[in-house]
């Protein structure tokens, strides 16, 4: 594993770039990863690593994007229906293996990204 100095910490990542402990995750955590990653975190960003992190310690997995969209599409879209679209273009570096990333999650679901 490999070991990264982030918001003011010294951080264990794993083999994919992902916190290696759920527990050391923050908000300004989030905040320093998605800086680096070029993005400005918006509500739209929070539900979703809300809502990951939330399913991730309940099921000890993450969820795939499909369900992120059946679950809290609504609240990311108010006018239209929301899409795999909505969420690549929440986190463009990667979509849910960006968001996943940010969110604190060891692993991400979706295996098209």
């Amino acid at each position: 594993m490999a070991a990264k100095h982030i918001a003011g910490r010294e951080l264990e990542l794993n083999h994919k770039g992902h916190l290696a402990r759920f527990d050391d995750w923050s908000k300004d955590l989030a905040e320093a990863l998605a800086t680096e990653e070029g993005l400005t975190l918006t509500e739209s960003h929070w539900c979703v690593i809300e809502y990951l992190r939330r399913y991730y310690k309940e099921y000890e997995t993450s969820p795939s994007p499909r369900l992120v969209i059946k679950d809290i599409g609504e609240e990311l879209t108010l006018n239209a229906p929301c899409t795999r679209r909505t969420l690549d273009a929440l986190f463009p570096g990667g979509g849910c293996k960006q968001a996943c990333r940010i969110a604190g999650l060891p692993e991400y679901y979706c295996h098209s990204c």
